[in-house]
């Protein structure tokens, strides 16, 4: 099979190329797909699993790429709740080969069934963002109906589907970006939106959770506007500055069939918009990683026609 792959750490985007790759085998409880449509994290050419296995062998060549749209097309020994034949979407292991190739072995609780009126494309630009911004919300957040929820990036990838959510939670959203940002975070469904080049954050009204996506002097000073009993939650890093009355979370996002499934039930009634930039062939996937390529949105990387 076709893939990209990457073999010198200190070589980034650069050291990305097109090649031949051994096709995938299935371990227990594991599915075979058919990739028809990937996304992928620019800065996981810096993630030590990127390179490494488990017990921290090397193991490249390696191919990046963690999210995917696609069709099972082989069972390993002992797997259960998938078939051959159906299409399926979620998060390949950080620690093994990626979905930046033609096939990919995929451990099946990674996976959800996609319904068939849902595009591969968009199926891929969801995994990530999607379960990032459920699990920050409700399951570090707690987010609740008739909260405040202050939401950093707000038009970004992660940021745009947690605004979704928290107004579809009924929440009250306060969303944070640059200027240009401003009308698509209020079309999503922010109540009010700061422009954070230009106005002062600590003018924000406090909110039950504040969800970080920046890190740094940004996340330090929204540990202030954190209400009595709420929580700073980020995926940029750990919080250095604690909330006066509250909790700080860091976290890394888990696979989850169960939120993959109500995420795709959203999506396919039109109650959740994932933000899909440019699409590319997968030979177009190194240029896609270089820092100077950035679009608006999430690029997606079509591997297989439907």
């Amino acid at each position: 099979m076709q893939a990209i792959t990457v073999r010198d750490r200190d070589a980034g985007p650069a050291g990305m190329s097109l090649a031949d790759m051994p096709y995938p085998h299935a371990a227990e409880n594991d599915v075979i797909v058919r990739v028809h449509a990937a996304g992928f994290t620019r800065g996981e050419l810096d993630w030590p699993a990127t390179w490494t296995d488990r017990a921290g062998r090397d193991r490249t060549p390696s191919v990046p790429g963690h999210e995917l749209s696609g069709v099972v097309v082989e069972l390993g020994y002992g797997t259960t709740g998938l078939s051959v034949g159906q299409r399926v979407f979620g998060l390949a292991d950080w620690t093994r080969n990626g979905t930046l190739a033609e096939y990919v072995a995929v451990e099946a609780r990674n996976l959800a069934p996609l319904p068939a009126d849902i595009d591969h494309t968009a199926a891929a630009a969801l995994p990530i963002s999607g379960l990032t911004a459920w699990q920050g919300l409700f399951d570090h957040g707690r987010l609740t109906t008739g909260q405040t929820v202050l939401i950093h990036g707000a038009a970004g990838g992660v940021g745009s589907i947690a605004v979704q959510l928290a107004r579809e939670a009924g929440a009250r959203v306060i969303g944070t970006g640059r200027a240009s940002d401003r009308d698509r975070a209020l079309a999503l469904g922010a109540d009010t939106f700061i422009d954070l080049q230009t106005e002062k954050l600590e003018h924000a009204d406090e909110a039950d959770v504040v969800f970080d996506v920046i890190g740094g002097d940004i996340l330090d000073r929204s540990a202030t506007l954190v209400r009595a009993g709420g929580t700073l939650v980020s995926i940029a890093m750990p919080p250095k500055v604690q909330p006066k009355d509250g909790r700080a979370v860091f976290f890394v996002v888990e696979p989850d069939r169960a939120q993959l499934a109500a995420l795709a039930t959203r999506l396919r009634d039109g109650r959740l918009q994932p933000f899909v930039g440019a699409v590319r062939p997968l030979a177009e996937a190194p240029a896609a990683f270089a820092p100077d390529k950035r679009t608006p949105g999430k690029t997606i990387i079509r591997v297989t026609e439907d």
